[in-house]
């Protein structure tokens, strides 16, 4: 395999997430390269660095906060004749990948619509110029000017930060002291959660009442996006907006589907979206699809895998064949659904354990239960994406059933926390 192309991965996720875009670039008979300014993100201990050692040609050493940096550690191999292409599975180094593809003449976004897509503002900026349906927003620099904003969007109103990812920093605000408690919060931290300064000031934006979808897009060397479906997402309770499951295909009729599909796709036109996969987000209100956003790269968590299960389309296979020149694989070898759903604590506290793991085993179409999350370990009640402890995986015949087992399985398991004894 010496003389295999090579395929760079700027930054992934932690653990076997993490690792799975090395593992299918493998598959394909490619030679991963992992590029990153912190390899302790991964090699947390003996076990995962023997794991990423496993699946991993070489870890390249870069400032990935910076296309130039991450585009001089990669060109020796570009130089060489071996660098087929460059990717990102996480939000935050979309534009850099771009960045770099295009300095190095390799497939890749265009990078002024990667940094639409990475920037919450300019999404809400072009697609308003586009006439695509969004909830109305302005963006702050001041807690005055919060306020102000909040009044004109109307209460309840959603304050979040312009360009973090896995619903970071995003909080539903009934009043304007909660819009200026969050609007400090949000200010005083200059840095995002991969130390990537942010941009100033933060969104406010009009609270969307319904439900939300994803669509879910692939567009190849030809600019035409491909429609790969839609998933039904779920979230926990408010204040928050944190991600707890997905179903996919999803169990909303075509009409539905079809008008969510269509503000997406006008959404990536927008935005001038040209290559790669695309995960863009809809709220269904009852004037209407509205676009929450969009996310230039394929959904993350689990929604690759309930994709695989429910289609046999291995879609993380497929985008690193696109990002390495090569023709993606889209054809679909069943037609059944899958669900996911997370696991998070109902408190603050310390983590003592799992209890209904052995129950989740016994229900039928349990594919996968992974928990994140180790007995002593500090939890909160979930706040974003990033605070979830674990997850399922079902299978089914049809997305109904498939949704109704995933929950039944996630309602059987309790993270237990001890929580902090109280001052006397």
């Amino acid at each position: 395999m010496s003389d295999a192309p090579v395929v760079a991965v700027i930054e992934t996720g932690r653990g076997a997430y993490g690792r799975q875009p090395l593992v299918r670039a493998r598959e394909l008979g490619l030679r991963p390269l992992l590029v990153t300014d912190d390899l302790s993100r991964y090699a947390v201990d003996d076990t995962s660095r023997t794991a990423l050692d496993a699946v991993v040609e070489r870890v390249v050493e870069a400032d990935t906060r910076d296309s130039a940096s991450v585009t001089e550690a990669l060109r020796p191999y570009h130089k060489r004749g071996e660098l087929c292409g460059v990717l990102a599975v996480i939000d935050y180094y979309v534009p850099i990948v771009a960045e770099t593809a295009r300095a190095l003449g390799l497939p890749g976004l265009n990078p002024d619509a990667a940094h639409a897509a990475r920037n919450k503002l300019r999404t809400r900026e072009q697609c308003a110029l586009a006439g695509v349906p969004a909830p109305r927003f302005a963006r702050v620099y001041s807690r005055e000017e919060a306020v102000l904003a909040a009044g004109a969007v109307g209460f309840p109103c959603v304050v979040k930060p312009l360009t973090e990812a896995a619903s970071i920093g995003v909080q539903l605000c009934r009043t304007a002291d909660d819009v200026l408690a969050h609007f400090d919060e949000l200010d005083s931290v200059e840095v995002d959660m991969r130390g990537m300064r942010k941009p100033g000031g933060v969104l406010v934006e009009e609270y969307l009442t319904g439900y939300e979808l994803s669509v879910e897009t692939l567009t190849a060397h030809e600019g035409v996006p491909q429609v790969i479906g839609v998933t039904d997402k779920s979230l926990a309770t408010h204040p928050y907006f944190v991600e707890i499951g997905e179903t996919f295909p999803s169990q909303l009729p075509p009409e539905v589907c079809g008008e969510a599909t269509a503000v997406a796709l006008d959404a990536l036109k927008a935005i001038g979206h040209d290559f790669g996969a695309a995960h863009v987000e809809v709220k269904m209100t009852a004037e209407g699809p509205r676009l929450v956003e969009i996310n230039a790269r394929m959904g993350g968590a689990q929604i690759g895998r309930v994709i695989h299960e429910a289609t046999g389309l291995d879609l993380q296979r497929e985008v690193i064949r696109l990002h390495a020149g090569l023709s993606p694989d889209l054809t679909r070898s069943r037609g059944r659904a899958a669900a996911s759903r997370y696991l998070t604590a109902a408190d603050d506290g310390v983590l003592t354990g799992f209890d209904g793991t052995d129950l989740v085993r016994r229900l039928p179409g349990v594919c996968d239960l992974d928990l994140y999350a180790t007995p002593g370990a500090p939890v909160r009640r979930a706040r974003s994406n990033a605070d979830v402890l674990g997850h399922l995986v079902v299978t089914a015949d049809g997305p109904a059933q498939a949704a109704r087992w995933a929950e039944t399985a996630a309602l059987m398991v309790t993270a237990e926390v001890e929580r902090p004894a109280l001052p006397c």
